[in-house]
């Protein structure tokens, strides 16, 4: 009998603690059905906004992802990560519309991400892809990552840093091109450009990008014409001058095309340069209009 009236009171003490849980913070009495369900699981998605040591890679395997942050030396910064369409299930070829949609939505997130037109600085975009396994398991991502190079030219070389890059030219900064030195050579044209101090004597200055339209990668004397020819507009614009037939008597100009395998993969992006082929000067031709821009008479 006393062993039952023991019995009872642990179930009426029992229900009672259940009763006032029950009551405190609206729980219910159920220990199972108040957890969140877990996320079910799925392919491997990069993260934006951080940093790998390592130099740029176009296939990035899983066993090789090792973001850091972006406070410590590194090699590339990943300013945004999208989204293939569900009918991308491989790695779709450099030339195809689905990779040049991939570039085209890099290269204006990128330029969000940095600050301005990420051309306007010594920066290289690239976009990197899953592995085969990645694909295999459901991957469809592709990530947007940028990289500071020594010089813009040809064989620029990626720059160790350390800071992230978001807003980096969104004010003056020393990554931002502006005076440069125009060297020429045994072959015709301007050979390379050299960054210098704007109050140095210098021949050549950074004037903008000129986005030319979707049209096949300059290969004859016919097909560089437009290029110049945007180009010359966009000195125009930043130079403060008129676009007539003594444009080209004023100052000649530099075009950096992105490389052929660039261009074919949707990169349409000109450098362009103002020249003066006869003579240097010591500060910015920004604005200078056409008093200090003449026409050449020789």
């Amino acid at each position: 009998m006393r062993r039952a009236r023991r019995s009872l009171a642990a179930l009426s003490l029992t229900a009672t603690l259940l009763a006032g849980c029950a009551d405190a913070g609206g729980l219910d009495g159920d220990l199972v059905d108040d957890w969140a369900a877990l996320a079910a699981p799925g392919p491997f998605l990069p993260p934006a906004g951080v940093c790998q040591v390592a130099d740029f890679a176009d296939v990035v395997p899983l066993a090789t992802f090792d973001p850091v942050d972006c406070g410590v030396p590194h090699r590339v910064e990943t300013a945004h990560v999208g989204t293939f369409p569900p009918a991308v299930t491989s790695a779709p070829a450099v030339d195809s519309p689905a990779m040049r949609a991939a570039f085209a939505d890099c290269d204006t997130r990128t330029s969000a991400y940095v600050g301005d037109e990420w051309r306007v600085g010594r920066l290289r975009l690239s976009v990197a892809l899953p592995s085969r396994g990645g694909w295999a398991a459901g991957a469809r991502w592709y990530r947007c990552d940028v990289t500071e190079v020594d010089t813009v030219e040809r064989a620029g070389r990626t720059v160790q840093r350390t800071g992230n890059l978001r807003d980096a030219l969104k004010v003056a900064s020393p990554l931002r091109l502006g005076c440069q030195n125009a060297r020429t050579g045994a072959q015709l044209g301007v050979q390379t450009v050299t960054p210098t101090d704007c109050a140095k004597a210098h021949n050549a200055e950074f004037v903008g990008v000129w986005k030319a339209p979707d049209t096949r990668y300059p290969a004859k004397a016919a097909d560089w014409a437009p290029v110049y020819t945007g180009c010359r507009s966009v000195l125009a614009r930043y130079a403060g001058l008129p676009v007539d037939d003594d444009l080209r008597f004023r100052t000649d100009v530099v075009v950096r095309p992105p490389g052929a395998a660039r261009w074919k993969a949707g990169d349409r992006g000109v450098r362009c340069y103002l020249w003066l082929s006869d003579r240097t000067v010591t500060r910015s031709l920004r604005g200078a209009g056409p008093a200090g821009l003449p026409v050449r008479t020789r």
